[in-house]
């Protein structure tokens, strides 16, 4: 996809001329425009004697000791804050949970906020009983213990990982953010390059192919090209500074930094070094997509740039007139991404977004562009634009170029649609 050129990008003002601009540098006007930012649910009333300049209730005595809870948690306030489980469907053998990306910030994830998806339930793994097992065209067919990978040199990067069904294309329903791609997610992971532990193991001629097993229920097994496996492909058994939970693979997973998600095999117990790809069911019936001359595009691997707005987005609201921050995530499975571009008029006109340092590869970038909301009705979008020169395309472009039966890996812009009474919808429905 290409620039449609429907406006030139423009620096935004900066933070400062904005709120000059539109006379929120007084106290009452800032702490007003402040207050109007949106939110997910609109706060309480304040008691007035806990307001300024009175003490508050909560510095009048001592608070409360650290507790027995051996692992923390957060405020009771946030406890809104959870992954969002479909009500709908049962969630037990083929599951998933969406990460609430409208009420996060930065580009890091939470690991109880991680999205999740199953094939086949989660197993309940001893790390002292599993083995990871490498053979095929290698010199030395090897099987490691989970101790064994550990004492590898390791390394941390941050990478989001995304299904490529996030989200359908028959399918554009959602009222929010979370609702439409809650199906990335970001973090820091802990682990040994893949390409070490085949080095130990020795590759023979003919090596084009790793084929990684997992060890659920459902024996997820997908095919990786041994290019991958040779650059960054990682085994990682921490995941933001702690060991892998078991619903993103514990005790070992394998992560293919910007490929789709289905392919970075949770609970991996075997690698296969072969000539061919296995042609399994999920890279074959599944993970497959269906173009408009009846062949099926497979082995589709990197997931293309792509970016939402998460505020103001769907179910929030706007309550007051005035100054607004929108901010969004971007990413992109080709590499960094190299801006984002920002509409407020449905796509006629657009502006370049602040990107929050710092912008890595194949990870989440937060952007930011200040907004004046005049009260009016508004359509609100951003289109990310990737190293390689990849723009973001629309619903509309896509489906011209794919046709209306795939189900996977659909990038396409997403607008929202803002009344004058400041409610956030989605734009597509």
């Amino acid at each position: 996809m290409t620039d449609d050129d429907t406006g030139a990008a423009t620096r935004p003002p900066s933070r400062r001329e904005f709120l000059r601009a539109s006379g929120a540098m007084a106290g009452g006007a800032v702490a007003g425009g402040l207050a109007g930012r949106a939110a997910a649910a609109e706060p309480a009333a304040p008691d007035a004697a806990n307001l300024p300049p009175n003490v508050p209730e909560w510095m009048k005595a001592p608070g409360e000791p650290m507790g027995n809870e051996p692992y923390g948690t957060p405020s009771v306030y946030e406890k809104g804050v959870v992954r969002n489980i479909s009500k709908t469907l049962k969630q037990y053998i083929s599951a998933s949970g969406r990460t609430p990306l409208q009420d996060l910030d930065g580009i890091i994830t939470p690991n109880g906020l991680f999205y999740e998806r199953h094939h086949g339930g989660v197993p309940t793994i001893d790390p002292a009983q599993h083995r990871l097992m490498v053979h095929g065209l290698v010199e030395r067919p090897l099987i490691f213990t989970m101790e064994d990978i550990r004492r590898f040199p390791s390394q941390s990067r941050i990478h989001f990982i995304e299904c490529s069904g996030n989200p359908v294309y028959t399918r554009p329903y959602g009222k929010t953010a979370s609702d439409l791609v809650g199906l990335v997610s970001c973090a820091e992971w802990t682990g040994v390059p893949l390409k070490t532990v085949l080095a130990e193991a020795g590759l023979e001629d003919g090596a084009r192919w790793v084929v990684a097993e997992g060890a659920d229920a459902a024996a997820l097994t997908r095919s990786v090209p041994i290019e991958k496996c040779l650059d960054d492909a990682m085994l990682v058994y921490s995941q933001n500074g702690e060991r892998l939970r078991p619903q993103q693979g514990y005790p070992l997973r394998l992560l293919l930094p910007g490929f789709e998600g289905n392919m970075n095999v949770k609970w991996l117990r075997r690698l296969k070094v072969t000539t061919e790809p296995a042609y399994s069911r999920e890279e074959t019936s599944k993970y497959t997509d269906l173009m408009p001359d009846g062949t099926a595009r497979e082995f589709t691997f990197h997931m293309e740039a792509k970016s939402i707005i998460t505020r103001p987005s769907g179910g929030q609201k706007l309550t007051v007139r005035g100054f607004h921050e929108i901010t969004g995530i971007a990413w992109s499975g080709h590499g960094k991404i190299a801006r984002v571009e920002v509409s407020v008029d449905g796509g006629h006109d657009w502006q370049t977004a602040e990107l929050q340092e710092p912008v890595l590869t194949r990870a989440l970038t937060r952007f930011r562009l200040p907004w004046h909301w005049n009260g009016e009705p508004a359509m609100i979008q951003s289109r990310a634009v990737d190293e390689t020169g990849y723009v973001q395309p629309t619903l509309q472009e896509l489906l011209a170029v794919r046709g209306s039966n795939h189900f996977y890996h659909n990038n396409a812009i997403w607008p929202w649609r803002i009344d004058a009474a400041g409610e956030v919808t989605n734009g597509q429905a």
